[in-house]
């Protein structure tokens, strides 16, 4: 019994020395790239490069807006092939559940007001593991560069000198007006539909209002605005857009769990208060919302506005 312990543990031993060099000698492979990488932000200053023979490759894939059926054929093999995954909070479960069994999941999520994993420290890990010869997957919530900061995390690859590929994924406005039944352009209605963030990145706020609002032909989706929609709802009115204006906001969007809750523009800050609605959530403002195939549509739209009048 004893000697078959001892026996164990030499065996043991021995295969964590064969281990460590074979890490090694993979190590020495690559030039020690890890070791020695060290990364920059990309503003004009000089970055380390990595050798372009020995890293790996970075994928910025869109991860779509919360259905995993919507992920497109391409960004679901990059999953399942990728040495590390590294994914943000809005990334659907089942998703995270399709890599592979040994790959390195690595969670960098922010959520309204907290952000543990800051945004260089996030372009850091990308690096690091693509030094290492690794396969990397960077998931985001709908499209990586639809306000997803994809252009961010590219640019801070290219400089390090790592290969780095982008996969599309459905943005939220388009998902979002597909599960609710309203289109986002429509003949005779909106030519135009404008994307905008509700949240900049020192609070200061650089929205062109007016412009927003001097054409009532077009839709208008508001990304991360839950938390300024007094502040939509007031600038749009004051720059000249029809408070009766159709909108929309859709809580959840695409996944079994969502909400849209129509109403009309003067009253956007009200329904939010009195639904309780919670992030993540699109609004939309724009005449198409009311071509919305629920018959509830104009029932509380009506009901809204007959209530803001009294």
């Amino acid at each position: 019994m004893l000697k078959s312990m001892l026996a164990s543990a030499i065996q043991s031993s021995m295969n964590f020395s064969a281990n460590l060099f074979v890490y090694a000698s993979l190590a020495r492979m690559r030039g020690d790239a890890a070791a020695h990488y060290k990364l920059k932000s990309p503003d004009g200053n000089s970055v380390q490069r990595c050798d372009k023979k020995s890293a790996g490759k970075v994928w910025l894939v869109g991860a779509g807006p919360g259905d995993p059926d919507l992920i497109s054929v391409k960004a679901l093999r990059l999953i399942r092939l990728a040495d590390v995954l590294v994914y943000d909070r809005l990334v659907c479960p089942d998703l995270i559940s399709e890599c592979r069994r040994d790959a390195i999941r690595v969670d960098v999520g922010k959520r309204p007001g907290h952000h543990p994993v800051p945004q260089q420290k996030i372009e850091e890990i990308l690096c690091q593991h693509a030094a290492l010869g690794r396969t990397v997957v960077r998931l985001k919530g709908g499209d990586p560069f639809i306000f997803g900061r994809g252009g961010e995390e590219m640019l801070a690859l290219k400089s390090a000198g790592i290969a780095v590929e982008i996969v599309p994924g459905i943005t939220a406005a388009a998902a979002c007006a597909a599960s609710s039944e309203f289109p986002l352009t429509h003949r005779d209605i909106a030519d135009k539909v404008t994307l905008v963030t509700a949240h900049h990145k020192d609070e200061r706020d650089r929205t062109d209002w007016r412009a927003l609002a001097s054409d009532g032909s077009g839709t208008l989706v508001f990304y991360m605005g839950l938390s300024s929609v007094a502040t939509i709802e007031q600038q749009l009115i004051k720059n000249g857009l029809n408070p009766q204006t159709p909108a929309a906001l859709v809580e959840n969007g695409s996944t079994a769990v969502q909400r849209t809750i129509y109403c009309s523009l003067d009253t956007l800050s009200e329904t939010v208060s009195e639904q309780q609605l919670i992030s993540p959530c699109l609004i939309v403002v724009g005449k198409v919302v009311a071509l919305a195939a629920s018959t509830e549509t104009n029932l509380q739209l009506t009901e809204l506005q007959n209530r803001k009048r009294d």
